[in-house]
């Protein structure tokens, strides 16, 4: 990538001293902070002016910087989009005696809900078009369709901000009508009860966003009327409200990153008093679904680090009543279940490898759905209905497009019912290699590497590689398909996805050991494959690069305070890299439910801890790789001022003379775009970053 004549934003700075255990950190650009009030106004203080110019002098110098390779970026989105079937549509699943389904026009940057009667060749009832809700918003999002259990009512919500502040609000399908009232503040999701005439829905708190309270809305009566059920007051929890798949009980969730507790109603009497099903311990976490007689329980009870399944009587269920169903395994990690009439569902992953289980429930059938390949993702699809013997599944890996697929538990015989098309007429699976490889870290753990790459690619020194990680709250990224992915492996990159500490590829300690006061080692795991690559020949410095996204934005800016010489480029997107700040500030949203993520930084050995590997508070007078940085202006995930201050301390203090660009998306959050195409415009961004320090703009191999 060509340096351009424009010259660099320099940020002022403006010296605020922060103060924690005899410790002073001197932040200079404190002032970029701007509240959500002040973000939302539509007359701007001198703050909230300065803060906006300053971030639309860095996107003008982004565009500056890029200006070389925008032709090609609009080629590479049109190749993109090339390969996508605009008019798609989801595979119909019934509930309730409908089928619903999802599906796009060509064009439309929306999806339009629809259902049909008892039989896919009745005629289609739209439910939304969000292309026409969202005509005159730069964002819209539709979430938390709900159908009342008689059919003839759906609960949505909207959020056209990006905060993940969700309006709720309800439709009669029947007429179309859509009710006045207007719930607000709330996470998006709700429950009907039986009745057909009661909602539950949660609130957030409006600073820090937390889940805090269940309400009761009764329909016809203004939200001004509802009932407070529930109020979630330990600053580390969140609450939810969900309904059993029986559709029997009415469950109110709590939960914090190493406890949960439930309570719960009957269905038919929404407005009888809630039963605490086990109380709240620490390190207690369990998950509660209904069948029969019994509730069935995922838990870690008895140190079953990995979780087992447990069930207890309806009449009884304190945690001295439960009973192993699955017990614990050491090397199997308990991830879900879904309960059906005949059969048990159980999802587990082993040696890195997602399975998918079946185990009736006379106990005549136990046996696993067979997988080919080494690196892959599958996971149990939509299924609401419980009296059926068919299950439907997905599956993909890092060559094969994603397939829907409908698996009958008895006969085991399986139908594909929709396998996605890649258009353009280039792909053939058959083109691309992909292998696991395991690389060892410094305390002796392996590491895999799950690798991707064209047959053409040769493996040396000179190959460009993308290395993509995440490794936070045990989120493990699944080895599965992408479109858009094919424009850097056709282009002669290799994809390699490390499952570093922080993640549960290898079970509960795997997130144990990269989490707190061993968080480190998630970045010490990163840069130990980046090193087994290098040292094998799949790539050098030179060509080496490294992505990640707002948890894993703050991987990127660790390993680059720790080993910049081994990256050529670094895409950082939603970074959180301010974590001392963050973290001490309870009126941040999510802050207090981090507690048992990162640490509490009020506690002076995890302060100390967490400014050691801290990316903005580590910067440091030394040369970095070339740094793509992007956030949106209305994130309430990672607030836009951590990559913006990052931006601005690295690009005062860094002696090389490699791009650093910052691109802020002013209308969006967390996300990113909510269009399909437009996403498609940020990855088509991201890439050519990438191809342009490669100098492949137009080419490939």
């Amino acid at each position: 990538m060509k340096m351009t004549d424009a010259k660099a934003p320099i940020a002022d700075k403006i010296p605020v001293e922060i103060k924690k255990h005899q410790d002073v950190r001197v932040d200079n650009y404190f002032w970029m902070r701007l509240s959500d009030e002040q973000k939302l106004a539509e007359i701007r203080d001198n703050q909230t002016q300065k803060v906006i110019d300053y971030l639309e002098e860095e996107n003008a110098y982004y565009e500056a910087v890029t200006r070389g390779a925008k032709t090609f970026q609009d080629q590479l989105f049109e190749e993109m989009k090339g390969r996508i079937k605009e008019d798609d549509a989801s595979v119909p699943y019934k509930s309730n005696g409908y089928f619903y389904s999802t599906r796009y026009e060509k064009g439309k940057q929306y999806p339009i809900y629809s259902r049909k009667l008892e039989n896919l060749e009745a005629e289609e009832e739209i439910l939304f078009d969000v292309n026409k809700m969202a005509e005159g918003f730069e964002y819209y999002q539709l979430g938390g369709l709900n159908v009342s259990p008689n059919n003839k009512l759906a609960v949505f919500a909207t959020d056209t901000v990006s905060r993940r502040q969700y309006f709720l609000r309800i439709k009669n399908l029947e007429t179309g009508e859509i009710y006045p009232d207007i719930i607000e503040n709330t996470t998006g999701g709700s429950v009907w009860a039986n009745d057909n005439k009661t909602i539950f829905y949660t609130k957030k708190d409006p600073i820090t966003l937390r889940s805090i309270k269940i309400f009761r809305h009764q329909l016809g009566t203004p939200s001004s009327e509802d009932v407070e059920v529930y109020h979630e007051k330990d600053e580390t929890f969140g609450t939810y409200v969900t309904k059993s798949k029986s559709k029997k009980y009415i469950i109110i969730g709590s939960y914090s990153t190493v406890s949960t507790e439930a309570q719960f109603i009957k269905a038919d009497n929404p407005t009888e008093e809630f039963t605490l099903f086990q109380k709240r311990e620490r390190d207690l976490e369990y998950s509660v679904s209904h069948y029969g007689e019994h509730f069935y329980i995922l838990t870690n009870k008895d140190k079953a680090t990995n979780f087992k399944l447990m069930k207890t009587s309806i009449h009884a269920t304190e945690k001295e009543n439960w009973v192993d169903v699955i017990s614990h395994r050491e090397d199997t990690l308990l991830e879900d279940f879904s309960i059906f009439k005949d059969f048990l569902v159980l999802e587990e992953r082993n040696n890195g490898l997602n399975k998918i289980r079946f185990k009736s429930w006379d106990n005549t059938k136990d046996y696993y759905l067979p997988f080919g390949e080494e690196a892959y993702a599958a996971d149990v699809y939509a299924n609401p209905e419980f009296d059926t013997d068919t299950i439907r599944y997905s599956y993909n890996s890092f060559t094969t497009p994603n397939s829907i697929i409908d698996f009958n538990m008895k006969s085991q015989e399986k139908e594909i019912k929709k396998e996605q098309e890649v258009l353009g007429g280039k792909f053939n699976k058959e083109n691309y290699i992909s292998k696991r490889v395991w690389a060892t870290a410094r305390d002796g753990k392996k590491i895999a590497i799950c690798l991707v790459y064209h047959k053409d690619t040769e493996l040396n020194s000179s190959t460009p590689l993308l290395q993509y990680a995440y490794g936070s709250y045990g989120y493990t990224i699944p080895d599965s398909f992408s479109t858009t992915r094919l424009s850097l492996l056709d282009r002669g990159f290799v994809y390699a996805l490390a499952h570093i500490r922080g993640s549960e590829y290898l079970g509960r300690d795997w997130y144990e050991d990269g989490k707190m006061l061993q968080k480190k080692n998630t970045f010490y795991d990163f840069i130990d494959c980046s090193k087994f690559l290098i040292e094998n020949s799949y790539t050098s410095p030179k060509h080496l690069y490294a992505m990640g996204g707002s948890a894993g934005g703050l991987l990127m800016g660790a390993i680059i305070n720790m080993n910049p010489e081994l990256y050529n480029g670094i895409i950082a997107a939603v970074p959180f890299v301010d974590v001392v700040s963050t973290m001490i500030d309870e009126s941040i949203p999510l802050t207090t439910g981090e507690y048992d993520e990162w640490g509490n930084p009020n506690n002076k050995e995890y302060y100390h801890y967490i400014k050691s590997y801290s990316p903005y508070d580590n910067v440091s007078a030394k040369a970095y790789p070339n740094i793509l940085v992007t956030t949106g202006f209305h994130d309430s995930q990672v607030q836009y001022w951590e990559p913006a201050k990052w931006v601005a301390k690295l690009r005062d203090l860094k002696t090389d003379n490699n791009v650093l660009v910052l691109h802020t998306n002013m209308e969006t959050g967390h996300g990113g775009a909510s269009g399909r195409f437009d996403s498609l415009k940020e990855t088509a961004r991201d890439y050519t970053f990438l191809l342009s320090l490669e100098n492949k703009l137009g080419s490939i191999n």
